[in-house]
């Protein structure tokens, strides 16, 4: 990968990633680290975790601290918020990726499914921000970055519980952003399109897929996680000051 543009405001500045272990969120993981942020992260894959953090080191990077953590679990997630600020310092950047895209069928899905697809991509990110928000307000400001979707705006079909609570992550953006700004602290949201993970082309890329992706994307490429990581970069640094409230959409023209 390519470093892309230097934030000197992100040097040693404390990052909590969410879901970082794989695709997306390895990729944000790294992009920090090449920012020489000072970068932790949560994610219920161990090996994955653990692989991501050695690697990074061996290249070099400053090595980030992995936590194992089912963010189902809010009690789990609010103690790995607080082991990773005591390697690591007061969390000022927060960045709510973890989620799980899911499949499901309309009639095949129960209360407790539909409550958990709600714990899987949704609850975590409001209990996130509760962990951390007094110790940016205390440092005197702070950036958080939720990871929403664009499956909601396009209609897609076949996931009703994902659309549902990434959809939500919009209005939780608007709300945290008003709340948490007289405290100095941005919340904005970052919409992927059909980004090709390893996950994605394994499970659902598909010679029609692909096809009918291109018609859609005014551009003609397919989107990789760095094109996210990019982004959620920026709403991260400084240079990104003036920016809260706001929805950005990382989708190829698709929307």
């Amino acid at each position: 990968m390519s470093n892309g543009a230097v934030y000197p405001s992100l040097k040693d500045r404390v990052v909590l990633v969410t879901g970082g272990a794989g695709g997306i969120g390895a990729s944000i993981v790294e992009h920090f680290c090449r920012q020489q942020s000072r970068v932790g992260f949560l994610d219920y894959d161990r090996q994955g975790g653990e692989a991501l953090a050695r690697r990074l080191a061996a290249e070099g990077l400053p090595e980030p601290a992995f936590e194992h953590c089912d963010l189902r679990d809010i009690d789990a997630l609010r103690a790995a918020v607080s082991a990773i600020a005591g390697r690591l310092g007061p969390v000022t950047v927060l960045v709510n990726n973890a989620a799980h895209d899911e499949r499901h069928d309309i009639d095949a899905v129960t209360p407790e499914y539909w409550d958990d697809r709600m714990a899987v991509n949704l609850r975590h990110q409001f209990f996130a921000v509760q962990a951390v928000w007094k110790d940016m307000a205390a440092a005197g400001g702070g950036a958080v970055v939720n990871l929403g979707s664009v499956t909601w705006m396009i209609g897609q079909g076949g996931m009703p519980g994902y659309s549902a609570a990434k959809s939500a992550v919009v209005g939780l953006t608007r709300s945290l952003a008003r709340d948490l700004g007289p405290h100095n602290i941005r919340v904005n949201s970052v919409l992927p399109g059909w980004i090709m993970t390893e996950r994605q082309v394994e499970k659902w890329l598909t010679p029609e897929g692909e096809a009918d992706l291109m018609r859609n994307q005014c551009l003609k490429r397919k989107l990789v996680p760095d094109d996210v990581a990019r982004v959620v970069v920026f709403f991260a640094s400084d240079e990104a000051a003036a920016c809260t409230n706001q929805n950005y959409i990382v989708d190829g023209g698709w929307v």
